[in-house]
């Protein structure tokens, strides 16, 4: 077993390192699923380490095993490495260098956190009952990156199926500033997109009778479909639909041939994604057909919901109290309608998915969000994330070898 208090006092040693780490990935964001100078620098920061390293071929990828001193299972742990297309507007010494291009979602943090974690893993490797595979993912910012890595065999990287898999989010508002939080069940909603394209007849716009015009009646299955999650749907079951795209026309005084629009539909089971995905078509397509005129909807599902398994979560959220105190974690009450491409991690093995509060300053309720220009991170989160994700790895580790 790892002395008492070991991993703690690595990882606070550690503390410097890890706020360079992750200036440096500030500097340089990069955008999807290729991050070739984020990838070489995650492969630069575990060198010496004895890992076993393999980078993805569909993407820029790190899958590195580090093998434990007992014979057990593997425990699987993520950080997403890939930024936003956001010009950034924080002001801060270590402001992103590329142009439009920014870590507004704390990705940096993370990938700094899972380097930690692998350093802190790596010095006490001979004490570890089992390999952890430690899982650097590009491309998480609707890119699917995970669902990438699945398929080029990450859960089977140790030569045999992870039995837990364990990942964290970082959090610029919502949560005071180091409050660990999660939940069983739905922690995340699945994001999809709603994607329609209204056909009429173009003609003079003083003279809207002699032609079908597709802007009234795509803004009207805007209203409609509101009204469709209002009324047809469970309120304890909830949708939101979010129009962010509307395109139609070329001037005032013409009506255009077809008019589009497009939209994030979040869901919080899959038995309202199915039912949504079956019921939007419906309507946009019945809708336009009583103005005669034709809709073309298409329904594209993107992330899953992202659901803790709840023995799991019992667990994670234990090992954060016992680590941190108690007055370091808060249960989290309601899921949260972001999403999150771990969801497919851990539709295959169970795990637990948790959120770190690191908001800079002290009033995190009115802090700008995550995806915001304005959103900072705070570099005081970084050895306790590490610490964190090597924690739940060392335990997890023991109780699976034990079952």
């Amino acid at each position: 077993m790892i002395r008492s208090g070991a991993l703690h006092e690595d990882a606070r040693a550690m503390q410097d390192e890890l706020v360079q780490l992750r200036h440096a990935l500030h500097r340089r964001p990069e955008v999807g699923l290729q991050l070739p100078w984020t990838q070489e620098t995650v492969l630069t920061a575990l060198d010496g380490l004895g890992l076993e390293v393999s980078t993805g071929t569909g993407l820029t990828s790190v899958t590195a095993v580090l093998r434990g001193g007992r014979p057990g299972p593997a425990v699987l742990l993520r950080g997403d490495m890939d930024a936003l297309p956001v010009q950034e507007q924080t002001g801060v010494e270590f402001t992103s260098e590329v142009d439009g291009t920014m870590h507004a979602c704390g990705h940096d943090l993370h990938t700094a956190m899972l380097v930690g974690a692998a350093r802190l893993l790596s010095a006490h490797r001979e004490s570890l009952a089992g390999d952890v595979v430690l899982m650097f993912q590009p491309g998480e910012e609707g890119w699917d990156g995970a669902g990438h890595m699945l398929r080029e065999g990450v859960l089977d990287a140790a030569g045999s199926r992870v039995t837990s898999a364990y990942g964290m989010h970082v959090m610029s508002a919502m949560s005071p500033r180091g409050e660990f939080t999660t939940r069983p069940g739905t922690l995340m909603a699945a994001s999809d997109e709603l994607r329609v394209t209204v056909r009429g007849s173009g003609g003079h716009g003083s003279a809207p009778h002699l032609a079908r015009d597709p802007i009234s009646v795509a803004a009207q299955l805007i209203g409609d479909l509101q009204t469709m999650v209002t009324r047809q749907f469970d309120v304890f079951d909830p949708v939101v639909l979010t129009v962010g795209l509307f395109a139609g026309g070329t001037k005032r005084n013409i009506i255009p041939d077809e008019a589009t629009f497009q939209a994030t539909v979040r869901t919080f089971s899959a038995e309202a994604r199915e039912r949504m995905r079956v019921a939007s078509v419906r309507l946009c397509e019945s809708v336009a057909a009583g103005y005669g005129l034709e809709a073309e909807a298409l329904y594209l599902e993107e992330y899953p919901v992202t659901v803790n398994d709840p023995t799991h979560t019992a667990f994670a959220a234990g090992v954060a109290q016992e680590v941190f105190g108690e007055e370091r974690y808060a249960p989290k009450v309601f899921p949260q309608s972001g999403s999150e491409d771990f969801s497919r991690v851990l539709a295959e093995v169970p795990g637990c998915y948790l959120f770190l509060g690191a908001a800079v300053g002290k009033d995190h309720a009115t802090a700008p969000n995550n995806h915001s220009p304005r959103a900072q991170f705070s570099d005081e989160v970084l050895a306790d994330g590490a610490l964190l994700h090597a924690e739940l790895a060392v335990r997890a580790l023991e109780r699976d070898a034990a079952a």
